[in-house]
């Protein structure tokens, strides 16, 4: 019996961008077996075969435990208490069947997000896309960077100015780079052990705090909403979903060799995935759960409950809590200098990826890191120069740069959903229609609520006739833009533009 190829576009082997074949992980286990009856079948489940694949989710999910993920949370838990912290269940449910998907879209095609929209969109809506990922990538790494500097300045008892502690911070893309040269293993590892300290590190906190066990309880159980906390509320929603983490890990599932030709092998990479994934995202809601919790704690219907932003939590939390084995405001340093470090690295790898993908460059990696830590790291220099003797400031900065996030959240869910849909892309793996009718009402809930924190912050910091025109002008561009993504995910056929663009080519050699 002749084999069908399991995707209508992966008939021959495609060059690997994401990963080079000699730094794909080989998955050694048990059913191994060739045999052309085993082309359908998904081996059974291995141990072995799980640890093997562990990694990329976990690597994912230090976008979920960011700094500005950590700030969200504190102030939630300040302003809101315990009656956010279900919704910090079910947006973290809703991030895991995004980046679930994300995944799906990379084992099953062999390529990565940014590679696909170069492919199926036309020239000038890529070119959009591209810019629009570069932004976010920016602004997060400005959060993420800046939170760095700040556990380095609690770390050195405010001897390291923040200003240097960019410096320092910014020095770790050379780290990235010594432990890629390592393998995909080492890196992960690393990623491993900057999640186990944030976990030791935040539990430590929560333990000290002893918060009350059936409040916490009854906040994860019960929906409780009110027009007081809505802003909290749509914080938590919103700094879930990184648009430059629904790229990337549509990139990490590829360190993993996986045999596209049989059926079997992908859907056991894509159980695998899922289950670590899983697990992965299991650990970040607990860390963030601990935050908010701290935090709900010690400072709920207090006067200083409005005030507390990154830049100044620690010094409230010594206040609140004291010292112990350990003063408070050092653990806090120790676990935000974690979650700055780990996110900074992992926007570093997610902008490989995205530059590589779009702009189809050949440039070795190092050069592709640093290119992309330099953009990165210029402004945020002159950020923390700016911004470096005034703390109130800074959290405005942050609540600008959460909205930045916002803006760019449709513009890596709406081509997402409309490349895993296609049967001619996807093959036996395109998502269902439950699950595309889920998928896509997850995304518009997302891209309403982001509406409405635009909205409202807008509203609230807009003044002055000539630049609220511009913000018009530049708001009908953005919806426009993005009604043409949703056109694109009803009329566009992945299969007529990869042909076309292979005759094209095909017709110029």
């Amino acid at each position: 019996m002749s084999q069908q190829p399991l995707l209508l576009h992966l008939p021959q082997i495609q060059e690997d961008t994401a990963y080079d074949s000699s730094e794909k992980i080989i998955i050694v286990g048990v059913d191994e077996s060739d045999d052309e009856s085993n082309y359908g079948r998904t081996p059974p489940f291995s141990w072995k075969k799980l640890w093997l694949f562990t990694g990329p989710g976990f690597l994912m999910s230090i976008a979920f435990l960011d700094p500005g993920n950590l700030e969200g949370d504190l102030q939630a838990g300040a302003i809101a208490g315990y009656s956010l912290l279900w919704l910090l269940t079910w947006a973290t449910l809703m991030g895991l069947l995004i980046q679930l998907l994300s995944a799906r879209l990379g084992v099953a095609t062999g390529r990565h997000l940014a590679e696909l929209c170069r492919e199926e969109y036309p020239t000038w809506a890529g070119i959009v896309l591209w810019v629009m990922a570069e932004v976010a990538l920016i602004g997060s790494d400005i959060q993420e960077v800046i939170g760095s500097a700040i556990a380095i300045r609690i770390l050195s008892n405010g001897f390291v100015p923040l200003w240097f502690g960019v410096i320092i911070t910014a020095l770790d893309c050379f780290v990235f780079l010594f432990l890629e040269n390592y393998g995909v293993r080492k890196l992960e590892a690393f990623f491993a052990v900057l999640i186990g300290i944030m976990t030791i590190a935040f539990a430590w906190m929560f333990g000290e705090a002893k918060p009350n066990g059936k409040e916490l309880l009854i906040g994860i159980l019960v929906p409780k909403l009110s027009s007081r906390t809505i802003h909290q509320a749509v914080g938590v929603v919103g700094c879930i979903i990184m648009p430059h983490n629904v790229f990337l890990h549509s990139a990490l599932v590829q360190s993993r060799q996986v045999d596209h030709n049989k059926k079997g092998r992908v859907q056991e990479a894509l159980n695998y995935y899922s289950i670590e994934s899983t697990i992965a995202l299991i650990v970040s809601l607990a860390i963030n759960i601990f935050v908010t919790t701290v935090f709900a704690d010690g400072f709920y219907g207090t006067e200083v409950a409005n005030n507390i932003g990154l830049a100044n939590a620690g010094h409230y939390l010594q206040e609140k809590y004291g010292g112990g084995l350990l003063p408070i405001l050092y653990i806090w340093g120790i676990g935000l200098l974690a979650a700055g470090q780990g996110s900074t690295l992992t926007g570093t790898y997610a902008g490989q990826f995205i530059m590589g993908g779009f702009l189809n460059l050949k440039l070795k990696k190092w050069m592709r890191a640093l290119i992309t830590r330099s953009c990165a790291i210029i402004p945020t220099m002159i950020v923390a120069l700016i911004f470096d003797t005034s703390e109130d400031a800074l959290d405005v900065l942050n609540e600008w740069l959460n909205v930045l996030q916002s803006v760019q959240i449709p513009f890596a869910l709406i081509p997402l959903l409309c490349l895993v849909s296609k049967e001619q892309l996807m093959g036996t793996f395109k998502i269902g229609p439950v699950l595309k009718m889920i998928s896509w009402f997850v995304a518009a809930l997302l891209i309403v609520i982001n509406g409405y924190l635009l909205l409202d912050f807008f509203s609230a910091e807009v003044n002055g006739t000539v630049f609220a025109t511009v913000l018009c002008a530049l708001t009908a561009a953005y919806v426009a833009f993005i009604m043409y993504l949703v056109s694109r995910a009803i009329t566009f056929s992945p299969w007529q533009s990869i042909t076309q663009k292979k005759t094209i080519s095909n017709s110029e050699n």
